[in-house]
């Protein structure tokens, strides 16, 4: 009877670069893997330059008139020709510091006369208690407040207006535009007729 021993010396039958390629495909075939592969293969997109605005056609540069009012109020205004807008705008900044003013002296008043009042000394306002002094407090502060922010409005609405009306400057509103509303009949039927109006837009 013959016994059989495994011959451990002999090399394995099938090569390492055997045993690899079948790794290689199993991984291939995954969905997973090929998405991946595909993905990271994949060019990216050129990215898109923003083009920045060509202000060129438009007889004012808005971004000129902005910069102008930014850092003089009304200058961009002089320079879009609308010269007559930078008293109505000095008056509105002139008024406005002025209530800034008016109500930033009231509510120091009733502020010190509010520590007076916690030290003892009544006679500034002895009508009032002490609530009613902090309630005059709150009032004028919140008045004075909401004076530096409006402000602060006039001044963002001067940079909006010379830059609108830096973009509106290639607009033609020349006399040689008619804009006229005319009356009109039509029929609808041999016994229907309707009214309305037209508007026309003339070039002369």
């Amino acid at each position: 009877m013959k016994v059989f021993f495994p011959d451990i010396t002999a090399k394995p039958k099938t090569p390492w670069i055997s045993l690899g390629l079948l790794l290689l495909v199993i991984l291939l075939s995954n969905p997973a893997f090929s998405q991946e592969n595909a993905a990271a293969k994949a060019p990216e997109p050129p990215k898109e330059k923003k083009e920045k605005p060509d202000y060129s056609s438009l007889p004012k540069d808005p971004r000129k008139a902005t910069i102008l009012s930014a850092i003089l109020p009304g200058a961009g205004q002089v320079y879009n020709g609308k010269a007559w807008k930078v008293p109505l705008l000095y008056a509105g900044f002139m008024t406005d510091i002025y209530f800034i003013g008016y109500n930033n002296k009231r509510y120091q008043t009733f502020r010190s006369a509010l520590f007076a009042y916690d030290d003892g000394d009544q006679s500034q306002f002895p009508s009032l208690n002490r609530e009613g002094l902090v309630r005059n407090v709150d009032y004028w502060r919140q008045n004075r407040d909401l004076t530096i922010l409006l402000l602060l409005g006039i001044y963002a609405l001067n940079l909006i207006d010379a830059n609108v009306d830096a973009h509106l400057s290639g607009f033609d509103i020349s006399d040689d535009l008619a804009l006229k509303f005319e009356p009109n009949v039509g029929t609808f039927a041999a016994s229907s007729t309707s009214m309305g109006l037209t508007m026309k837009l003339q070039f002369k």
